[in-house]
């Protein structure tokens, strides 16, 4: 399972700028996950968001902090590459579901 570290603000106070995550790749991502996505619009990024809801072409996602957030509400859907478990560094810790 490869590392990546958060950069910005999108995903406060879930994730903040500078944490590193543990992302499982592959796998059926449920509203509420954590995920590692791309968008169409911009295919050699990738961002960490929360899963919201499938939709035609991808799933929904947004930000946990919505005045930091670029997101499917501006960029549309966005293609789940994997899902986030746990933060490894700096406070340890499993990610939880946010139930919808």
């Amino acid at each position: 399972m490869p590392l990546v570290r958060v950069v910005g603000p999108s995903m406060a106070p879930t994730l903040r700028g500078g944490d590193v995550v543990l992302v499982r790749y592959g796998g059926r991502p449920r509203p509420g996950d954590v995920v590692l996505v791309r968008w169409a619009a911009r295919p050699a990024r990738l961002s960490v968001k929360r899963a919201v809801r499938e939709v035609p072409g991808g799933w929904h996602v947004e930000g946990d902090n919505p005045f930091a957030s670029t997101d499917s509400r501006e960029l549309g859907a966005a293609e789940v590459v994997g899902a986030v478990r746990f933060r490894l560094w700096p406070r340890p810790r499993r990610l939880r579901r946010r139930p919808g």
